[in-house]
């Protein structure tokens, strides 16, 4: 694993720190699940990680590593249920936020997805699952690419034949020299990078730069221990409840940049607004909430997770949305410069030393300042189709990691599909927030 891989994975001694995110894919018809599992059989090739497993270290000293599941079963990770009548999409979501809250088999591969049938309307669905060290939101797109279709009867393409890796078990004694390798390596490739810094003094500026920026960057966010600020979403726990949303991708995209921003800050705006309302309905009007977006920094050699996180205070008072739109931008901007040298990995690579039971402590606590989060992923601007059947709607459900909600957003063939995923026990009343987010997605896209 790498090492915001090998955090991610011990942070989850807290199950209230979870990566674990899933989708809610609609789609047309029921999909062939004999069809679906030869497409999954040939992706677990193609994209050997679902067929591995995670092998922690002994003591935890270095990140645990990917072996190969010689148990692996395509028909343990892509399983078909059928909803009872009147398959309501009430009971689809009921059933996703049961699946994505169900901890993985951490001795199998960390994925699983489930074919749903008896979704009213003759319609079917696909539950996706995954767990945030195979790939994050942007990842899982590129991934979900092995067995989208663009056209219902597309030719099934060639199997891949499986070659397992014939690693053998090591002995104890290998097993404690290689970890102690890896335990010298990381300060030696420290030093071997320091060599060609002092070898190359033109590069010493910039190295510096980014080693002060990135510690800066990580102590400022480590210390922002600023508790959350709603006064009715105090409490957490493990109860989930998830909603669906959708509304017109173009609409959105024009009032975003007629204000001059983007859809990410549209994003948080709706979120504010709509959590103000909520605020005021519930007699607990609130003028500033703190907020975290997800910011990709992906790039051509990035791995399976490229992203940092940034956090930051946003208006939920009554006021104008150009005015919220304007005041939620400057923040924007202002937290990524703060946060701009810390990514996953470059945090990650800070806390490899920290103690695990000491290290989920720190999360909580940063977890715990935050009131929601939001994230946006892209997906295909025009119609796929899984094992037969067209994808209508593609509705994200982020992990909550210790906030009160979660509101992702994926833009899908012209439309935006957003999965709130909120925590029971902070938030009492999950459909007026869903009806309060709605309004606001209006009155965003009324241009005056």
């Amino acid at each position: 694993m790498s090492d915001a891989e090998g955090l991610m994975w011990r942070l989850e001694k807290d199950p209230f720190l979870s990566s674990t995110f899933a989708n809610v894919t609609i789609v047309d018809t029921p999909i062939d699940v004999d069809r679906f599992r030869r497409r999954m059989e040939r992706a677990s090739i193609a994209v050997p990680r679902l067929r591995q497993r995670v092998q922690p270290s002994i003591g935890n000293l270095t990140p645990p590593d990917w072996v190969d599941d010689i148990e692996f079963s395509i028909s343990r990770h892509v399983r078909h249920v059928a909803l009872p009548a009147p398959g309501s999409l009430r009971q689809l979501l009921d059933l996703a936020s049961q699946v994505a809250t169900t901890p993985f088999d951490r001795s199998r591969p960390l994925w699983e997805f489930i074919a749903v049938d008896g979704l009213r309307g003759g319609k079917g669905a696909l539950v996706q699952k995954m767990h945030h060290t195979i790939a994050d939101g942007e990842g899982s797109i590129r991934l979900s690419m092995q067995f989208l279709d663009l056209t219902r009867d597309a030719p099934e393409p060639e199997p891949l034949a499986y070659v397992p890796a014939h690693t053998p078990t090591p002995a104890p004694l290998d097993v404690m020299q290689s970890m102690l390798a890896d335990v010298v390596r990381r300060p030696l490739e420290g030093l071997r990078q320091l060599a060609g810094v002092l070898a190359d003094p033109v590069r010493l500026p910039s190295v510096a730069h980014d080693v002060v920026a990135t510690v800066r960057s990580a102590a400022s966010q480590l210390n922002d221990n600023e508790p959350a600020r709603s006064p009715l979403w105090s409490e957490r726990s493990l109860g989930r409840r998830v909603e669906i949303i959708r509304t017109p991708l173009e609409p959105m995209k024009k009032a975003a940049k007629r204000r001059g921003g983007t859809i990410n800050t549209a994003l948080l705006t709706v979120a504010a607004d709509a959590s103000g309302a909520y605020h005021r309905e519930m007699g607990q009007p609130i003028d500033a909430l703190r907020a975290s977006m997800a910011i990709s920094t992906r790039t051509r050699d990035s791995g399976s997770n490229a992203f940092s996180l940034v956090r930051f205070l946003v208006p939920t008072g009554e006021m104008s949305i150009d005015d919220r739109f304007a005041r939620i931008a400057a923040a924007t901007d202002a937290a990524r410069v703060i946060a701009g040298g810390a990514t996953l990995n470059r945090m990650a690579s800070l806390t490899t030393s920290i103690p695990t039971m000491l290290l989920t402590r720190m999360a909580r606590s940063q977890a715990e300042s935050t009131d929601f989060a939001t994230s946006n992923v892209r997906a295909a601007s025009f119609p796929v189709f899984i094992a037969g059947a067209e994808v209508l709607q593609n509705h994200p459900i982020g992990p909550l990691a210790g906030v009160a909600f979660n509101l992702t957003l994926m833009s899908y063939n012209g439309s935006l599909d957003m999965g709130l995923n909120t925590d029971t026990a902070a938030i009492a009343q999950p459909e007026l927030l869903r009806k309060l987010l709605v309004a606001s997605l209006r009155g965003f896209t009324r241009l005056r």
